[in-house]
């Protein structure tokens, strides 16, 4: 056999497997076909047209865990289209009919430079174990096109998706909100149902635990489609006008039938004591830095190394808390470079967090991953990791810009080592802040811990935290410090 033959035998072959990844690109002199073009990514979460990868391949099944609507898209592969092409389908399932329907009802549509359209799937009461919807692409209006791929290794003309066993949960993605006091005053707070919910069973359910310091009213939106998440508004019904005192109420998830709640279970609504403070001062921007989204504080903590105790490091993207203009510690951060004033940027001229830049990662706010021994760094399973509004300065006389005192601001967070294995901690403390040197400003505080079943009450340890990472050790202190405890 020939140089030139086995060549032409092993492109041949070459072109066959590339037909069956079905890695055709639009335009190219082939015959038109159409098929189901459902992706997964590698966390088995469907990629949602129009977002493309062209190193996955169409899925022709798919086990389905979540009751939000499932968008499942169909392609057709050809140049752009001179009239409007039809395809019809039919959906079928192995269950009860009418735990589910779909949009359109058996009609795809497809015109000029428009080549996919989608299934919309949606999920109407809690399905049956080893339940399966099946879809099939029936019919094409123009006699020419083909019906799945133009290979019968990877066809997609039909596409299976088996319902697993389904796990409702809900969280709060926000633990804290501050109000200013005045009767009739509003806030918004969302629940979060990461795999979707079915309004039926919630819509009467009672998924609150209340400790309240003040009263109010809560309302919350119409379910509608959105079943990713629910608004609900709080609305004060008294003045809250002491500003010496502290006011605040609790609310808790709780779990009913066929709901979890999990990370963030607690929102904690404050009133907080007034103090009177020049915003000129700033302090957090001493700690900041909003244009570069991997700025780190680096911090020290008197803990246990297993043996003896010692100062140990750590540190955590930081980054300003963004508040409205009507904020009283608003201070106007940048105008975007225009004369409209709605798309201003506020930042809280007293208070810094420490969060991911993106992504469902965490980081170690206050070197708490030190604390635990098997902890999730999972932002689902620990959003404790991330304490958006942490820290809050106070100015000495109101207006230094170089000292003052310092606040650990109180609040539940969550860290577990599983999804069926997370605590809520309560945390607080306070200390000084002080410029050291030029430039250097040095945090010195106290954390305390809370949590009976992990530390049987509440346990503390020193910190101190800086703006750079070049700093003075700390000197070694004569005090008992916290172990590693397993969650």
């Amino acid at each position: 056999m020939t140089r030139i033959k086995i060549f032409s035998l092993l492109l041949t072959a070459l072109l066959y497997i590339s037909c069956s990844k079905d890695d055709y690109k639009l335009g190219s002199d082939i015959d038109p076909y159409i098929r189901f073009n459902f992706l997964v990514k590698a966390d088995n979460t469907p990629l949602e047209y129009p977002t493309i990868n062209g190193s996955l391949v169409p899925q022709s099944t798919y086990e389905n865990k979540s009751v939000k609507t499932l968008k499942v898209p169909v392609t057709l592969t050809t140049r752009s289209l001179k009239e409007t092409v039809t395809a019809n389908f039919s959906a079928e399932t192995s269950g009860v009919s009418d735990s589910f329907s779909v949009n359109p009802v058996n009609q795809l549509s497809f015109q000029g430079s428009k080549l996919t359209d989608t299934i919309y799937v949606s999920f109407d009461k809690r399905w049956v174990a080893n339940q399966s919807i099946n879809l099939k692409l029936e019919t094409v209006s123009d006699p020419d096109i083909h019906i799945g791929n133009l290979n019968t290794a990877y066809p997609n003309n039909t596409f299976k998706i088996d319902l697993g066993t389904i796990a409702t949960n809900y969280t709060f993605p926000v633990t804290q909100y501050n109000v200013k006091g005045e009767v009739g005053e509003t806030i918004d707070f969302e629940v979060n149902f990461p795999n979707g919910f079915f309004p039926e069973e919630i819509k009467n359910a009672n998924f609150f635990k209340f400790q309240n310091g003040f009263e109010y009213s809560l309302t919350h939106d119409d379910f509608g489609d959105n079943r990713s998440s629910v608004k609900y508004h709080l609305t004060l019904l008294e003045d809250l006008q002491n500003d010496d005192a502290r006011y605040e109420s609790k609310i808790t998830l709780i779990n009913i039938p066929n709901y979890t709640a999990t990370g963030n279970t607690n929102l904690t609504i404050v009133k907080p004591i007034k103090s009177l403070r020049d915003i000129q001062a700033n302090p957090a921007s001493k700690f900041t830095d909003p244009t570069n989204a991997f700025y780190l504080t680096y911090g020290e903590h008197w803990f246990s190394n297993g043996t003896t105790c010692t100062w140990q490091t750590f540190n955590a993207l930081t980054f300003p808390v963004v508040v409205t203009k009507d904020d009283p510690n608003a201070i106007l951060y940048s105008d975007k470079g225009t004369t409209n004033p709605n798309d201003d940027v506020y930042h809280d001229a007293f208070k810094i967090g420490f969060n991911v830049a993106s992504g469902t990662n965490t980081v170690n706010s206050f070197g708490l991953k030190r604390w635990f021994s098997n902890e999730s760094n999972s932002a689902a399973i620990s959003p404790g990791f991330n304490i958006k509004s942490a820290l809050e300065f106070f100015p000495a006389n109101g207006n230094s810009k170089t000292e003052g005192t310092v606040l650990v601001i109180p609040q539940d967070i969550t860290i577990g080592s599983s999804a069926t294995n997370t605590h809520v901690i309560a945390i607080s403390g306070e200390g000084t802040y002080k410029e050291i040197s030029n430039g250097l400003y040095e945090i010195s505080f106290e954390l305390k811990l809370t949590n009976d079943k992990l530390f049987g009450g509440t346990v503390s340890t020193q910190y101190r935290m800086y703006n750079n990472r070049t700093y003075p050790k700390p000197t070694a202190l004569s005090i008992p410090c916290p172990k590693e405890v397993t969650l």
